[in-house]
């Protein structure tokens, strides 16, 4: 049997916890949108033609903030298309995703589902085949209250009230080949510095999000970074990485460890964004925004037999199993360790592409992966703290050293809650595990709950995976719990 150790202290803090780490991401692409949040004619839809079954499926992952409109689809959007009435907008093609758009559901539309779903709109510009001033444009459609074109057409469109959109990303992944519009560094860097000043001086209120890397294996990951932020550096707040992982390979052990590689990832951007800050001499400190993570590689193979030029195609429909819920849960422990820096994450994506939430005409169905965002967005809220985790490790194809235990605890004082996170890799050993936190005193156990025995395979299109009680714990100053193999478990205590 294996042994795992956890120790905290209350005063060993890594940061206050970010409400947006636990965002998401709604791009025109495939069913997010068309069948997925809207679908006029549904059951299960309004008199607007919102999803209200996607929309209490959504509220259950407690979304603060979603990304839209992409997305490789946002580097030919043009945003007016998407307003005004409904039978003047016009079709178009898309050919980040080679679809057709109606443009039926837009950026009213949109501003009003995220209401609804309790999130705030996290808006991307199209710094692809346009620039500063459909930029400065968009800003002042929503943001601005009145009086001027854009915010009297907003308000003539039915939205009296500005939107108040207060994140907004300044272009999508324009390092990339397959982007409409890619350039360089110093293309994108001036490009987009030249945006951010003139959407800050339409409100100086918004928070924006330059481009980092689209991936760590492109030729120019590193170099990209520092020329992007020498340009932007005054005038953005956030950088953002993309990463996403895969199990092509069918190696268990290697695929659980992917973890390790993301928290790489996270440190290397780190540490090239406080270099330009030391190079610069400058007070500002520029933070993270991880807008596209999630597991992705299921559909691909699929997507290359959809027919081009249709509208809402079934792309990118992966379909998780149970290692994927695992490796989900890595990867948020992860997160959580690194939210000193990462104040913004988007689970990409929602609803039906390669998301936690699928619909068909009759309802919905959870992913895997929905039970671990789910319990990570629910009760990891508040500080995360100083983790110190010792357990037994193995050698993986890609990494030397991967502990057994991989693991965070959450400290919630509002609610005088600690909450553990712990996810046992071994795909045969049972694990004792020890919590012991100093600083705490009468700890008492609030629930506890195991994600585990099903085959690494499964999925959940028959409905019935769900989590379960944890019964083999106990609390006596410190805690003891048994973590089954291959498990996602969440200890949650009182204090």
């Amino acid at each position: 049997m294996l042994k795992g150790q956890i120790k905290v202290s209350s005063d060993s803090r890594i940061s206050e916890i970010d409400p947006r780490l636990y965002g998401s991401f709604i791009e025109h692409l495939g069913r997010a949108v068309y069948e997925g949040i809207y679908q006029p004619g549904n059951p299960n839809a309004d008199e607007n033609g919102y999803r209200q079954d996607v929309l209490a499926a959504v509220r259950k992952l407690n979304v603060p903030i979603v990304r839209y409109p992409g997305g490789n689809f946002v580097s030919g959007y043009n945003w007016e298309d998407s307003v005004g009435p409904k039978e003047t907008r016009p079709k178009r093609l898309d050919l980040a995703w080679r679809s057709l758009e109606t443009n039926e559901f837009g950026l009213h539309e949109f501003v009003k589902w995220a209401e609804m779903a309790n999130s705030e709109v996290n808006m991307a510009v199209n710094l692809g085949t346009r620039g500063v001033d459909a930029a400065r444009n968009v800003v002042e459609y929503c943001n601005f209250p009145s009086g001027t074109y854009w915010s009297d057409l907003r308000r003539k469109n039915g939205a009296e009230k500005p939107f108040g959109i207060k994140t907004w990303c300044l272009g999508n992944e324009m390092d990339g080949p397959w982007q409409i519009g890619a350039k360089t560094a110093q293309e994108y860097g001036r490009l987009a510095n030249e945006a951010a000043k003139a959407m800050k001086w339409v409100d100086d209120s918004i928070e924006l999000v330059a481009c980092g890397s689209s991936s760590m294996e492109n030729p120019t990951f590193g170099s990209w970074e520092e020329t992007v932020l020498d340009e932007t550096y005054d005038n953005i707040d956030y950088l953002s990485l993309h990463r996403y992982y895969g199990n092509q390979e069918n190696d268990l052990q290697n695929y659980l460890a992917k973890s390790l590689d993301l928290d790489e990832f996270i440190s290397s951007v780190v540490a090239i964004c406080d270099a330009v800050k030391a190079r610069k001499h400058s007070k500002k400190t520029i933070n993270l925004s991880m807008d596209e993570w999630n597991v992705w590689y299921h559909s691909n193979n699929q997507d290359k037999e959809i027919k081009p030029w249709q509208v809402a195609p079934p792309l990118l429909e992966d379909i998780y199993n149970f290692e994927d819920a695992l490796l989900v849960g890595c990867l948020l422990i992860t997160l959580l360790k690194h939210s000193d820096r990462v104040k913004i994450a988007c689970l990409a994506q929602l609803v039906n592409v390669i998301a936690p939430i699928m619909t068909n005409d009759q309802g919905v169905w959870l992913q895997s992966i929905f039970y671990p965002f789910m319990q990570v967005s629910q009760y990891g809220r508040g500080v995360a703290l100083n983790t110190v985790t010792k357990s037994e490790s193995y050698k993986a194809k890609d990494f030397d050293e991967v502990p057994y235990l991989e693991s965070i605890a959450t400290l919630d004082e509002e609610h005088r809650e600690i909450s553990i996170f712990a996810v046992n890799r071994s795909s045969k050993e049972t694990m004792d595990l020890d919590f012991v936190a100093d600083g705490f005193s009468n700890l008492k156990l609030l629930g506890a709950t195991q994600f585990c025995g099903y085959d690494i395979k499964a999925t959940n299109e028959d409905a019935k995976m769900d989590l379960q009680e944890l019964n083999e714990i106990s609390v006596d100053g410190s805690v003891q719990a048994k973590l089954q193999p291959l498990s996602w478990n969440v200890i949650r205590l009182g204090y």
